[in-house]
């Protein structure tokens, strides 16, 4: 059930991202800023220091009536009003031109920011004050006010873009937290119903394949294991029940006969033994158990080493040539080439996995068949596999015969119980091996390939 509390938004990764994003955008925007309005003040001054400098040298060196009468004439031109130029006496009072305030600050022949407070309003200016050689001083200024008005309005844009992005970044910031707690609420449901037992539930993953993609995928992938091991489970319960029933009958009739019928010692022995032929069976069932849940632990990996491939396999088929040969089966051995095929494993739980496949073959060829274990390598992916002429195994029951105590009808009149195939499943599991069941036209090919 989705609900969105201010303290959850504010908690949420997205959000604390994408306000550190803005947070840095905005520091580095500042310091953009503050850079610009230096360098245009600084521009602004250097152009406004050469025209100082030029008009100064134009009237600096003409007599003082010169000087006069050009600045007589400027007055008069109202377009100069922003570029003021004024004379004064060695009392720094007005001769001519601009009625401006004499700098009582500044340096001669140096170019400086002053204030006029002559008239009405306060004005702004950058001038160049020259000291004569009769004692007066001329002063060449220009009005800041252009300047100003600019800096201004660009600092107002520049506070208003800022508040615009701020904004914009904090709604995107909302929306992507927004978004994340959606996704938590989504996913905190899901997992709800899976701790309630609904085991078929996955976390909801988006289109994007973000981060919490990929988070939620591996998760499933691991429900999916998870899901996996509990009908494993379940069935083993329901196999072992129903499995062990018919040994267990068999073993509880041999001691009834053994105590009501045996009337002699030989007679007794016999019932004995029977009943210990069915322990026997059972022992071996629950090891086969015992060893697979062995391998599915995986606390084998921390043996692996590099071992060959072909060498095992061939020590298997070296192994089961007695067995084959009594069955009337020819059991081969095919590798494409000389050269080993090194992988990273166990080698007892290869040569068992091997083992139980040959086994497998045997037992389900009948007289005269063939079994071959074939060792290929093909760049990087080594396979081993095992091919018969035997009674085959039909493409629906392909995935069913891994589970453990499992059985297809056609093989149902075999000695066994059902685990090889599940052993064999948990090893390549273990390996990180690609277990394949195909069915040619005639028996069966169980291959097993790893990179």
């Amino acid at each position: 059930m989705f609900s969105m509390r201010p303290i959850e938004l504010f908690r949420t990764s997205g959000f604390r991202l994408a306000l550190a994003f803005l947070l840095v955008f905005g520091t580095a925007a500042t310091a953009l800023f503050l850079f610009v309005d230096w360098q245009m003040r600084d521009f602004l001054d250097q152009r406004s220091d050469e025209w100082l400098t030029r008009e100064m040298q134009s009237l600096q060196n003409l007599p003082a009536d010169a000087i006069v009468s050009r600045l007589s004439l400027r007055s008069k031109d109202l377009t100069n009003s922003e570029r003021p130029f004024s004379l004064f006496d060695e009392n720094g009072k007005l001769i001519a031109g601009v009625p401006l305030a004499y700098p009582e600050k500044a340096v001669f022949d140096t170019p400086f920011d002053f204030a006029d407070h002559s008239a009405a309003r306060k004005d702004h200016y950058r001038g160049l004050l020259h000291r004569r050689a009769d004692g007066g001083s001329l002063l060449v200024a220009q009005s800041l006010h252009e300047q100003r008005e600019f800096r201004e309005r660009l600092e107002n844009a520049t506070l208003f873009a800022s508040l615009t992005t701020a904004l914009l970044g904090l709604a995107g910031a909302i929306a992507v937290g927004f978004g994340a707690v959606r996704r938590l609420d989504a996913m905190s449901d899901a997992a709800a119903q899976i701790m309630k037992g609904d085991l078929k539930q996955r976390l909801p993953t988006g289109r994007a394949g973000g981060d919490i993609d990929r988070l939620a995928n591996v998760v499933n992938e691991m429900l999916d294991e998870i899901e996996r091991l509990m009908q494993e489970v379940k069935g083993v319960c329901d196999n072992i029940a129903h499995d062990m029933r018919t040994p267990l009958t068999r073993l509880l009739g041999s001691l009834e006969r053994a105590r009501r019928r045996a009337t002699s010692i030989d007679e007794y022995h016999g019932y004995v033994d029977e009943a210990l032929e069915e322990v026997r069976g059972i022992l071996k069932t629950f090891g086969a158990l015992l060893r697979i849940s062995e391998v599915e632990d995986g606390l084998r990996r921390s043996g692996f080493v590099d071992i060959d491939l072909k060498a095992i396999a061939r020590d298997a088929v070296d192994f089961f040539e007695p067995a084959a040969e009594e069955c009337g089966v020819t059991l081969s051995y095919v590798s494409s080439d000389d050269e080993p095929a090194i992988i990273s494993g166990d080698p007892s739980l290869i040569f068992e996995a091997i083992a139980n496949l040959i086994d497998n073959a045997i037992k389900f060829t009948p007289r005269d068949g063939r079994a071959t274990v074939r060792v290929e390598r093909n760049g990087r992916v080594a396979t081993v596999a095992v091919e018969d002429t035997g009674i085959g195994i039909r493409a629906e029951d392909a995935d069913a015969v891994l589970r453990r105590f499992y059985r297809a009808e056609k093989s149902r009149h075999a000695p066994g119980n059902g685990l090889g195939l599940s052993l064999v499943s948990a090893i390549a599991r273990l390996h990180g091996m690609r277990l394949e069941i195909t069915t040619p036209n005639i028996g069966t090919c169980v291959r097993l390939a790893i990179e």
